[in-house]
């Protein structure tokens, strides 16, 4: 089970979780919804399409972007999620801020996702109490300069070591296993190789949490297939049905309808094979 904050999911199936980026400057759709009257819209239409689960995010976190202040993002992140609050989708606040973690789980988020792993100073402490859900991430560096020189002596083994602690560091502050999921963290100081080495080995991963994956549309789709962003979508449903396939609790998407009717097929037609 992952408790999620007012939802209880019973992982019976793999769980979409929709993305809407706040933000101008986001990798995919920076500046589409980047007015509040627009993402409101936005997560609407993602919970039609089939999303459980709606990620907000206000700051950007593609490789070498500039950094926001955090009432920035609280003025971003903000009116979204009161606006979503009742769409029957859980809510997911994407930050790195201790303030703008307090500020969305007062105001109703159900979940919160950091690319940090909750290490910033007061971020535990921002999150320990209630039962919100919590996203694990491994990245190695930060944002702006993460993809300047990714090295790993051993990808798999050091990003595994890495939420193993973060984890015992969150189980230590007090909050339980069942609010708990991980992502190895796609595409976040890390090169191509990396991604697949951690791709391939998800299943190290699933024993210690449930895991979130997320590489829609990410450059190492671009990579593999030679299509710009906008043309990604159809290689990321084929890696969220592979990523399913390999133990993923959770995907983190930009094309819901199309992820959930892939999702759909592959349980009707090959699940059991």
């Amino acid at each position: 089970m992952f408790l999620c904050g007012r939802y209880r999911f019973a992982l019976d199936r793999p769980l979409v979780m929709g993305i809407i980026n706040v933000t101008p400057d986001s990798f995919s759709d920076g500046g589409r919804h980047d007015s509040a009257a627009a993402a409101i819209s936005h997560g609407l239409r993602l919970r039609e399409e089939g999303a459980d689960i709606l990620d907000i995010g206000g700051e950007s976190t593609r490789p070498g972007a500039r950094p926001v202040s955090g009432q920035e993002e609280l003025d971003r992140v903000m009116p979204v999620l009161e606006g979503l609050l009742h769409c029957g989708a859980a809510l997911s606040v994407d930050t790195m801020k201790p303030a703008v973690m307090r500020a969305a789980l007062a105001a109703g988020a159900d979940m919160v996702n950091d690319v940090n792993a909750f290490r910033a100073e007061g971020a535990v402490e921002a999150v320990a109490g209630g039962e919100s859900g919590l996203c694990v991430m491994h990245m190695q560096g930060e944002p702006r300069t993460m993809q300047a020189a990714p090295h790993y002596g051993n990808v798999v083994a050091e990003v595994c070591a890495f939420l193993g602690a973060r984890l015992a560091a969150l189980h230590s502050a007090g909050v339980a296993r069942e609010r708990l999921v991980v992502d190895p963290g796609f595409g976040f100081g890390k090169t191509l190789e990396h991604n697949l080495a951690l791709f391939k080995s998800l299943g190290d991963l699933v024993d210690m949490a449930p895991v979130l994956v997320g590489v829609s549309r990410k450059s190492m789709l671009g990579l593999l297939t030679g299509r710009d962003v906008d043309r990604r979508m159809p290689a990321s449903v084929a890696a969220a049905v592979l990523a399913v396939q390999r133990g993923a609790a959770i995907l983190r998407v930009h094309d819901v309808a199309e992820t959930m009717d892939a999702i759909n097929v592959w349980q009707a037609l090959g699940e059991q094979q």
